[in-house]
This record gives C-alpha cells, structure tokens and sequence, in this order.
C-alpha cells in the first residue's frame, strides 16, 4: 500500500511539474517571442495538489514560525516559477538539433549560469527571512525530495521491466 501512494505522488508530482513548467515559460522568453507549449497547459487540481505536498515536505523539513511561513512562501513561490522557467529553455535548447553545437552549448552554459544567479539571488531573498541553518536546510530539502522522486521513478521504471 506504502508503495501505491509513493506511486500516486510520484506521478501527481511529474504531472503537476509539467503543468507547472509550461505556465511559467514566458517569463523569460525575449519579448515577442512565446516558449513552445507554453500556454497549451494549465495547472489544475493535480498541479495545486502536488505543489501542496512538495510545500508540506519543505515547511516540516524547515519547521517554519507563523510568521516566518507567512514571510517565506511567496518568495519561494517566485524562486521556483523562476527556477522553472530557465529550465524549460535548458530542455528546449538540449532537444534541438543545433546546427553549430557550439552556439548549443554556449546557450547551455549561459542557462547554468542564469540557475546559479537564481539560487545566489534567492538565498539572499531567504537570508532575511530564515537564519542561515534554515536556508541551508531548505536547499538541501530540495534535493532530498528531488532524491527521492527519482529513487522512486527509478523503482517504479524496473518493476515495469523498462
């Protein structure tokens, strides 16, 4: 039953992030320009469930104060739309045959940069809000959840024999 549920979350989870990938592409996308799929998908109840659970994992990893919870969820929330967007155009650039796979990977490198400048901006952001044990502990929940969704999709892959 254990493993049903982390099933269900761990697709809820993929769901919910593409959903949440494709609303947020325009964010960084030249003016003028709209990110491919970028207004086909919109972020329903799964996505908002899934979010919720991530949010849930992250506020009892942190043990947040009221008032430290009420301060920090609308920066995060901002932090990861941004996160989001960057990487959309990191899978789009990495999915397209370049002609010149140098101007590839100097697109690839300037998006790693731009996720680094995110992170830096952020912890900043997070720094006035948590003391630095929470901001610390924060990053490494990310990947924690991180981990363990690809520990379980791993899982989940070699039980279907793929």
């Amino acid at each position: 039953m254990r493993n049903l549920i982390r099933h269900i979350f761990v697709v809820l989870f993929i769901v919910a992030t593409a959903h949440h990938c494709f609303g947020q592409a325009n964010s960084l996308v030249p003016a003028g320009r709209t990110a491919p799929g970028a207004n086909r998908v919109k972020k329903g109840a799964i996505g908002k469930k899934l979010e919720a659970a991530r949010n849930n994992f992250i506020s009892k990893q942190l043990d947040l104060s009221d008032e430290e919870s009420t301060k920090f969820w609308p920066i995060y929330q901002k932090y990861q739309q941004e996160l989001t967007a960057v990487r959309i155009l990191k899978r789009l650039n990495n999915s397209s045959a370049a002609s010149n796979g140098t101007e590839q990977i100097d697109r690839e490198i300037y998006y790693e940069s731009q996720l680094v400048a995110i992170r830096k901006r952020y912890r900043d952001s997070f720094s006035k809000i948590l003391p630095p044990e929470k901001v610390s502990k924060l990053y490494k929940s990310e990947q924690e959840f991180n981990d363990e969704l690809i520990k379980q999709l791993s899982e989940r892959s070699e039980r279907a024999g793929n």
